[in-house]
This record gives structure tokens, C-alpha cells and sequence, in this order.
């Protein structure tokens, strides 16, 4: 395994090779800096360049800008509160914050060196335990998949100690989730006949409109909003932070990988769970979505390691972990190959070559970020009179470009004007687009899983791994709860004393 990865080290430090490497690591930086342009989008559009290329060479393109474009989503998303991508939508929500206390240069350091170690941690996870990982991932089936949605939920505890918003947005998403094309029956389902809506309601413009188009709103409408924000002065390695998120990056990397390997589940998810599970494990979780450091380590180090582990099945099985893999699996195929258990063996050049290419990327990432972020963040020295259109004409654009829908973009602006009165009561946005991503994984799964009993619930907890899911989903929710309660009370008991 070494001699094959080093012989791929050798592939990538040709020339030519390289040139690819470090031009699809800049095409990745921005695309994913852009709110609406995703890894795969990017992927799609280059799919054509690399029908006359070498498979190797095309190979390491597509893969590099695929894990470029989930680290630099990060940047929007702390900067001006718009996730560049789907994968950094937690990122914001302590990223923003720190932000606003004029500390983006501190925020973004953290962002840059936790994507870099998450994607060194998926990366080494994929050339080590590929064989290993992708087993474990063959041992889950509908009920298990349910179990891991229902478990993801529960992150609505931890937002921002509202619980009960947090649940009703939880629910707002789930539903919105149902909109569509039924997925197993083909039955249309709260379209109302417009046709517009038999795809479902895409996720882009849902998050681009709560979060990005609805901080255009709130800015523009301050008293400060020509304010420019100060000049930004990022630290990647800072001893200290170091020291703080250390647990929470390592925590957070092999969670992600767990998470990444599971087909169809995803880097937002794993950003999602590790989000939840850092602020559980936390001795002060009140200080989360007000700028907390590990708010931004967590779902970083989760997002780039599960990106990573997401080519766990698709180079072992043939089966594409995430919607960026389905499209590389497609170009695999194109190219006449097809990734598989065979695979390993037929084609190791090339996959360790793409092995030891990503593994570059990753440190390509900490070398090239701090300039290319200087460079992007001269847009802060531009009054917000002038940047806040330029940010809501790249939402548009951005939008658009996803599936060539005016309506989508309709749907964007809507979703603005929600999220911007919905703040008002500080609701937290962060809950709609969780019941959104998990809602899909959790129908689906559910119904397939009553299929396959018969109706019968029982099957949930007839199965270690789906139980003990669910047991944990419970046993977390039910302790946030207890602990709200008595707080609730010791507040009245400490203002009637």
C-alpha cells in the first residue's frame, strides 16, 4: 500500500499533473467562495473537458475541485452569513458572529486549518481503511438509515435553547421536503399542478434565501450597513485556538468520515451531526451561534473529512457516497471504467494517484487559502450599499444556474423575506434547513423499512445498530429537555426569591 501510494505521489509531482492539481484547487476556491455554485455544478461543467484527457489527469481534476469546493464555502459563510455551499451552512452560524465581533480573520484561520486536517483525516481514512469502512457501511440497510436521520433531528435541542422553535422549524422542513414527486410511488405531492414544483423545492435556494438574502435585508436596512467591516489579518495556526479545538477536530474528523462512507448521506449531514454533537459534549453549549470556535471546527473538520469518505464506496462498491460522487461515477463510466470490488485491482495506478492527489490538495489548501482569501476579502473594504447587490446578484445567478429556473430564484427571494422576519423572533433558521437535508433520508427510509417488515415498527428495534441509534436519539433529546426544564425552573424559583 505504501509503494502504491508513493508511485501515485510520483504521478502527481509530474509536471503537467500538478499545473492540473493546482488549477483545479483555484477553479474549487472559487466556485465554492461563490453562494450557489456547488462542487457539483463545477464538476458538471468541466465533465466535457475531460473527455479528451488522460483518465488519471482527469481524474485528479475532478477530485481536487471537488474537495476544494467544500473547504471554500467557508468563506461566504463567515464573511457575509452566505454558504457558498450546501457543506458550510453550519459554518455560519458561529462563523458570522465572530465576524460581527471583528474577529473574521480569527474565525476563517480556524475554518481553513480544521478543513485542511478534516480532509487529511478522510483522506488518510481512504487510502488506509477503505476495505474495512466500506464493510461496516454494507451492514446498514433502511432501518438503519432511519435510526441515523431521526438521530440527526435531535439536533433541534441544541439550537440556540428554543426548543420549541426549533422543533416547529424542524417540522417546517420536513414538510417542505415532501414537496414533489412522491419517491416511491410517483405520486405528485403538494404541487398544486405547477410543474415547477414536481422536482421537489431545491435545497440552494432555501439556504441561499434564509441565510444570504435575508442578511442583504437585515444589513441594508441598518443604521450601520455602510460601515465596511476592518481589515481582515488571518492566523491559520494560533497555539491557543489550537489547544481549544483539538478534541473537537478530532472528534469531528473521524465522525465525519463514519458519516461520509454511508451512501446518500452527505457532507451537510455530517456537518449537521457533528454541529450537534460538539455543543452536547460542550461544558458551556450557550455559547454556540454566538461565535464559538469550535461551532466552526466542528462542522469543518466534519464536512471535508466526510467529502473524503464519501469515495469509500464508490472506489470499493461502485456506489456514490454523496450527489459530487454520483457525477465522478458517471465520468469513471465515461471513460469506459467502472468502479467496483474489482477495482482496487484493475485500476490501483490511477486510484492511488487520486489517492495521493487528494492528499496534496489538502496541504495546497493551507498554502494557497490565505492569499486567495486576502485577495476575496478586499471586497469588505466596499460600503455594504454597493457590495449587499453584488452579493444578492451572485444569489441570483447562482440560483439560477441550478436547474435554469426563474422560479427558483422566486422561491430564493421568498425564503429571503422568511428568514429575515422569522430572525426578528429569533428563530433558528438552522432548523428548517435540518428537517430540509435529513427529511428525504428519513421518508424514504421509513417507508422502505415498513415495507420490508410488513408494517411491522418492530424492525427499528429488532436491529443492533438501528436501536442503539434510536436509544441514543432519545436518551439526548430527553436529557435537553429535562435540563431546560430545570432551568426553567431554577429562573422563576432565583425571580420569586
Amino acid at each position: 500500500m505504501l509503494e502504491s501510494f508513493l508511485s501515485g505521489l510520483g504521478v502527481v509531482f509530474q509536471p503537467m499533473n500538478l499545473l492540473i492539481l493546482t488549477s483545479a484547487v483555484f477553479i474549487g476556491f472559487i466556485g465554492g467562495a461563490l453562494p450557489g455554485i456547488s462542487g457539483v455544478i463545477l464538476v458538471v461543467i468541466l465533465l466535457p473537458v475531460t473527455y479528451g484527457m488522460e483518465p488519471t489527469q482527469a481524474f485528479m481534476l475532478l477530485t481536487a475541485i471537488y474537495g476544494s469546493t467544500v473547504f471554500s464555502g467557508l468563506i461566504t459563510a463567515i464573511l457575509y452569513r452566505a454558504p457558498g455551499t450546501p457543506e458550510a451552512v453550519m459554518t455560519a452560524f458561529d462563523g458570522y458572529p465572530m465576524t460581527q465581533q471583528g474577529e473574521a480573520g480569527k474565525a476563517l484561520g480556524i475554518g481553513v486549518l480544521s478543513s485542511a486536517v478534516g480532509g487529511l483525516v478522510g483522506t488518510i481514512a481512504l487510502i488506509i481503511f477503505t476495505p474495512m469502512l466500506a464493510s461496516v457501511a454494507l451492514k446498514f440497510s433502511s432501518p438503519e438509515y432511519f435510526a441515523l436521520a431521526i438521530l440527526g433531528l435531535t439536533v433541534v435541542a441544541s439550537l440556540g435553547g428554543r426548543l420549541i422553535l426549533g422543533l416547529i422549524g424542524a417540522t417546517l422542513g420536513l414538510l417542505i421536503a415532501t414537496i414533489g414527486i412522491d419517491p416511491l410511488t410517483g405520486t405528485s405531492r403538494y404541487t398544486f399542478d405547477n410543474l415547477n414544483l414536481a422536482e421537489g423545492v431545491g435545497l440552494i435556494p432555501v439556504i441561499v434565501g434564509l441565510f444570504a438574502v435575508s442578511e442583504v435585508m437585515k444589513r441594508s436596512l441598518s443604521r450601520d450597513a455602510e460601515q465596511p467591516l476592518t481589515k481582515v489579518k488571518i492566523k491559520i495556526f494560533d497555539a491557543p485556538i489550537l489547544k481549544k479545538i483539538g478534541v473537537t477536530l478530532s472528534r469531528s474528523s473521524i465522525l465525519g468520515v463514519i458519516i461520509g462512507i454511508l451512501p446518500g448521506i452527505g457532507a451537510s449531514t455530517a456537518a449537521m451531526v457533528s454541529y450537534s454533537e460538539t455543543v452536547r459534549w460542550s461544558k458551556h453549549p450557550e455559547k454556540f451561534g454566538k461565535g464559538a470556535p469550535e461551532g466552526i471546527a466542528a462542522p469543518e473538520a466534519a464536512n471535508n473529512a466526510a467529502a473524503m469518505g464519501a469515495l469509500v464506496p464508490l472506489f470499493a462498491l461502485g456506489i456514490p457516497g454523496s450527489g459530487t460522487t454520483a457525477i465522478i461515477l458517471g465520468a469513471f463510466i465515461m471513460h469506459g471504467l467502472q468502479p467496483g470490488p474489482m477495482f482496487m485491482l484493475t485500476s490501483s495506478d490511477l486510484i492511488y494517484a487520486v489517492f495521493a492527489g487528494l492528499f496534496v490538495v489538502n496541504f495546497m489548501i493551507l498554502a494557497f487559502s490565505k492569499p486567495f482569501i486576502k485577495l476575496f476579502t478586499r471586497l469588505l473594504n466596499v460600503p455594504y450599499s454597493a457590495l449587499g447587490p453584488i452579493i444578492l446578484m451572485c444569489c441570483i445567478v447562482g440560483t439560477y444556474s441550478v436547474r435554469n429556473s426563474m422560479f427558483d430564484v422566486w422561491l430564493m427571494l421568498g425564503f429571503g423575506v422568511l428568514g429575515f422576519l422569522l430572525e426578528k423572533i429569533k428563530f433558528p433558521l438552522v432548523s428548517i434547513i435540518l428537517g430540509l437535508v435529513l427529511g428525504p433520508i428519513a421518508e424514504s427510509e421509513l417507508r422502505r423499512s415498513l415495507a420490508m417488515s410488513q408494517g411491522d415498527l418492530g424492525i427499528f428495534f429488532s436491529r443492533p445498530i438501528s436501536a442503539s441509534l434510536i436509544a441514543i436519539a432519545v436518551l439526548l433529546l430527553g436529557t435537553t429537555i429535562v435540563i431546560a426544564l430545570r432551568k426553567r425552573a431554577r429562573t422563576k424559583a432565583a425571580a420569586m426569591g
